[in-house]
């Protein structure tokens, strides 16, 4: 097993596997050592599942040597974020409080990728109950501060952070992530990975950790765009145990994609050289641009509305019981105390507010048919750094597009992360943004991206012992 396997696309692994050039068995065995080893190096390792991955593997193998083929996830090692339940093991929500909790049923999404023949080498850790209202430090986790590969003295992101730094240290081919503000964009963004956050309600999100029930989504953080969509297609439908769930299934149909041609994109580089050359890159490739902005909407407080209520209102038993002054970070306890102090007036207006956001967007993709702009101005802070201080160096300017994340949030709109390029020695990226369900051509125009650049093929170093 060289570093070519380690670093290698979904799509190349499974052709390996099917020429029979290793068995499942032994690349479980391989990505479970290496995740064993090499994860505590980045506090990016919850819980290793080593053996139990082997011995589903070998099960795997027999399957194909059957021809019994269930797609191309079959024998593909993977990791999730520890905030994903698989009964009979620790599942800690990267929470001091949940640290020996052990839930008795497995996540949808697991049960899922385990049809597809998919095999669970590890859960990753996470910052503490998904980052709950706010917090300040990436020091809020169970596991420690997620290092990120790039350069140990700096952040992976959260709140999917071990996600992330796993995935682009080769410690699994693909990762489980969450978002509810970010937490999927932010580590694949920082770590250099492509992630993908699905449309709201298109995966199910039973037996997850429940943040904001009206916010939360699971998705892929995988070595590319294609690898994203073979995911998605495993992971998504309707889930009758998930209040949330649009009912929708996803299919992974590149063939049918429309031609970049045909497209038509509103930009907002924000004055970054990087993410003007990213997107110079699509329209050398036939894009049509145009500037854009978003609704004039207060899109930061509308979203701690609705999270700092929802997330109080799951965490009250936690809150009652005194054991939220267990989690690490200060704010993190402040935030959720004062959460279940909002009124109920500003929730509703918050909601209210909401649904003319989701009607703006709807106006707004008539003309246009997917939003660019860097998934975040700047690089990764360094692990001593609170995460509110400002970010050393020269500030970038206001960009019409700066608040796409908050906003796509609360929307329920896909977005895929896709690396292009460094900064300072650290991946930088560019989001791009689409209508509900538009998961296809997002993940058509990131596969163009990626055809024509190699930032995505990019390694960091192996962290030291």
């Amino acid at each position: 097993m060289t570093d070519d396997v380690f670093y290698a696309p979904i799509t190349e692994l499974s052709a390996r596997l099917r020429k029979k050039e290793f068995s499942a068995a032994e690349l479980a065995k391989a990505f479970g050592d290496r995740l064993a080893a090499l994860g505590p190096r980045y506090n990016a390792l919850a819980l290793p599942l080593t053996e139990v991955a082997v011995k589903r593997a070998k099960a795997v193998d027999a399957e194909m040597k059957r021809d019994r083929l269930r797609g191309p996830l079959q024998g593909i090692p993977f990791g999730a974020k520890d905030l994903l339940a698989f009964a009979g093991h620790r599942t800690t929500w990267g929470a001091k409080p949940y640290e020996m909790q052990v839930l008795d049923e497995t996540a949808t999404v697991l049960n899922k990728l385990d049809g597809s023949g998919a095999v669970l080498v590890g859960k990753l850790s996470m910052i503490e109950l998904a980052g709950g209202p706010s917090y300040r430090s990436a020091e809020a986790s169970l596991f420690g501060p997620c290092k990120n590969p790039w350069d140990l003295t700096r952040w992976s992101g959260g709140s999917s952070s071990g996600s992330g730094a796993a995935v682009a240290a080769g410690l699994v081919p693909f990762a489980l992530g969450s978002e509810t503000s970010g937490s999927i964009l932010s580590p694949s963004a920082y770590c250099g990975v492509t992630g993908l956050r699905p449309t709201y309600g298109l995966v199910s999100r039973h037996g997850a950790m429940a943040l904001s029930w009206t916010l939360d989504k699971i998705g892929p953080l995988c070595r590319n765009a294609e690898d994203c969509g073979l995911v998605l297609q495993a992971i998504s439908g309707g889930d009758p145990k998930d209040p949330g769930s649009a009912g929708k299934s996803f299919y992974y149909t590149p063939q049918y994609a429309r031609k970049i041609t045909e497209l038509k994109a509103g930009v907002a580089g924000g004055g970054l050289a990087w993410a003007e050359t990213a997107i110079g890159v699509l329209r050398e490739a036939g894009l049509k641009t145009e500037a854009a902005k978003l609704p004039d909407f207060p899109y930061g407080p509308i979203l701690t509305t609705i999270l700092g209520s929802e997330a109080a209102s799951i965490f009250e038993p936690l809150i009652a019981s005194g054991k939220v002054d267990q989690l690490q970070d200060i704010r993190q306890i402040e935030r959720l105390k004062a959460g279940l102090q909002i009124p109920a007036k500003d929730y509703l207006k918050a909601m209210r507010i909401r649904s003319l956001v989701r009607d703006k967007f709807r106006e707004l993709f008539y003309d246009l048919d997917v939003l660019i702009a860097p998934t975040y101005p700047n690089i990764a802070s360094r692990l001593a750094d609170p995460l509110d201080a400002p970010a050393p160096g020269p500030q970038p300017g206001p960009n019409p597009l700066g608040a796409l994340i908050q906003a796509g949030n609360l929307a329920g709109l896909p977005a895929l992360s896709v690396p292009c390029g460094f900064e300072a020695g650290m991946p930088v990226a560019i989001q791009l943004v689409g209508p509900p369900f538009s998961e296809n051509l997002l993940l058509s125009l990131g596969h163009e991206f990626q055809q024509r650049t190699d930032w995505h093929k990019r390694r960091p170093p192996v962290a030291a012992a």
